[in-house]
């Protein structure tokens, strides 16, 4: 179950709020009167109430809006109880100063909004000996091991408990610990107002990570990345298992570069079937697998990380086949979203050979798409903002570089962005120079969100042929899906939802 959280000033707000949650099928609603202007009107909140609630009222001191006393934010509460309401939140400390009344459940709970202690469980053990029908605790995730310590406590306890992460490092625990047995989880009414560090929108939860569906049995899988809040990889493949009926779930996960390894390790605790991967971790991801496909054997980076039928970790590369499909595409004037773009190689045969090819990153992406370009028979040339790393990669794929200073003086057919340059947050940038595209140029940013970057801008203004990562992204995530499932691509249905995406159809925010 999914507990909606309703912060606002005025009663009239929360009411209407309230009936429209109803009528997009809450079943619990959490009343926030601590972000009410003056004292509540607790008959007006609760009567005719359209679903069962959850009164609550936080002090200032836990990260609520209570300006009044203690004494009377105390009475408000136990008010609510004696008024028969669902459940009612309260602190530690004031559990033990209010009794158990009539039927309202109690929901103990203990919030820090800076960290995951080290006593966690003594705090939980504190919290199980005040009489509460729920435990609630929530803390902020300053790591992705963070999250681990909540859900295994969520999953161990005796007494229910809803545990859950804030924050983005957190962000996929307020999922998973409906698959580890918490009575319910919290959402906010919309992504635009949330009353807690990451929370997600009710439709997130509802529609797309389909938490009343998630259970003992639904399988993982996640996109591993840092930074991670801007990544499409959950709206589209917890579409795509939506519409094959399938008992999964895709999650962000955020980890840090250095701690890979053993957060997989702790990941453990969730059974996780697959892992999309991106920046930074697509070499280091190897360490984790002993099967690397060819293309992860000669690029020396993955994108994708599964287990087999068997349990064993295996790694892929579907950028490398993504990529050299896209710029095919650009190459032969079809567009992402066209009528005539099938899933079919059809008609995408236009050698690549003699052209010539200026890459922008040394990284994972660009490895993959390196060696296509170099298969290809085509003429590359890598810059990156660290030579070292350029010299390095050309050195494997035997090619030229270039110093990231003289970027912009090289004559190119093909331009390929593989850096983050353009990347949300920073979508003002742009990692060559307008002055020097021309409409004989294909210009191919890997960078999907937002879709036209400054670079894709810009090169249409002169002209050029263009390919955005979308191209390339939902070919890889198509990719990835039957690694993940063995069920066949469903490359239309992906491009459908990336396209209702950017036509505002669908509004997204994994944070």
């Amino acid at each position: 179950m999914i507990c909606v959280s309703i912060g606002r000033s005025r009663h009239k707000m929360i009411v209407h709020e309230h009936r429209a949650l109803a009528e997009k099928g809450a079943e619990l609603v959490e009343l926030r009167l601590d972000w009410l202007a003056g004292l509540p009107n607790l008959a007006r909140l609760i009567n005719d109430r359209p679903t069962p609630v959850v009164i609550t009222c936080r002090r200032k001191s836990e990260q609520g809006r209570w300006t009044s006393s203690e004494d009377q934010r105390i009475t408000v509460l136990r008010a609510a109880i004696a008024a028969g309401v669902e459940y009612v939140d309260l602190e530690e400390d004031v559990a033990q100063q209010i009794q158990r009344y009539a039927d309202t459940k109690r929901i103990v709970s203990h919030h820090d909004f800076e960290q995951t202690p080290e006593d966690l469980e003594i705090i939980h053990a504190r919290l199980c000996k005040l009489d509460p029908d729920i435990v609630k605790l929530v803390t902020m995730a300053n790591s992705a091991n963070d999250m681990v310590r909540v859900l295994r406590l969520v999953k161990e306890s005796d007494v229910p408990t809803v545990g859950f992460c804030m924050g983005e490092w957190g962000l996929a625990s307020r999922v998973l610990c409906g698959k580890f047995g918490a009575p319910f989880t919290y959402a906010s009414f919309s992504s635009r107002r949330v009353v807690a560090p990451g929370q997600l929108s009710f439709d997130a939860m509802k529609d797309l990570y389909r938490f009343d569906s998630i259970n003992s049995e639904t399988q993982v899988y996640g996109v591993l990345g840092d930074p991670i809040g801007h990544s499409l990889s959950p709206l589209i493949h917890n579409t795509a298992f939506r519409d094959a009926d399938l008992n999964c779930v895709y999650l962000p996960f955020r980890v840090a570069k250095n701690a890979l390894s053993s957060t997989l390790d702790e990941f453990e605790l969730f059974d996780v079937r697959g892992y999309s991967v991106t920046i930074p971790h697509k070499q280091a991801v190897l360490e984790k697998s002993q099967y690397l496909d060819e293309a992860v054997q000669e690029i020396g980076a993955a994108n994708t990380l599964f287990k087999d039928d068997q349990g064993h970790w295996r790694t892929s590369n579907t950028d490398y086949d993504a990529a050299l499909e896209s710029i095919r595409l650009g190459l032969s004037s079809r567009r992402f979203g066209d009528a005539d773009t099938e899933d079919t190689t059809d008609g995408l045969e236009i050698e690549l050979k003699g052209k010539k090819v200026l890459m922008f990153g040394a990284g994972g992406v660009a490895r993959a798409i390196g060696l296509g370009i170099v298969r290809s028979n085509a003429e590359l040339t890598i810059t990156n903002r660290t030579h070292q790393r350029a010299i390095r990669l050309a050195e494997e794929l035997g090619c030229q570089h270039i110093p990231w200073a003289d970027r912009d003086l090289v004559g190119a057919d093909i331009l390929i962005n593989c850096t983050p340059v353009g990347m949300h947050p920073n979508v003002g940038e742009s990692p060559f120079s307008a002055d020097w595209l021309n409409e004989q140029m294909l210009v191919f940013d890997t960078v999907y969100n937002p879709e036209e970057t400054v670079l894709i801008g810009q090169a249409r203004e002169k002209g050029c042929r263009t390919v955005t990562g979308l191209e390339m992204f939902v070919r890889q995530a198509a990719m990835q899906f039957q690694c993940f499932t063995g069920k066949p691509v469903p490359l239309e249905q992906m491009q459908k939802t990336v396209r209702e995406y950017i036509d505002g159809a669908i509004e997204w925010s994994s944070r």
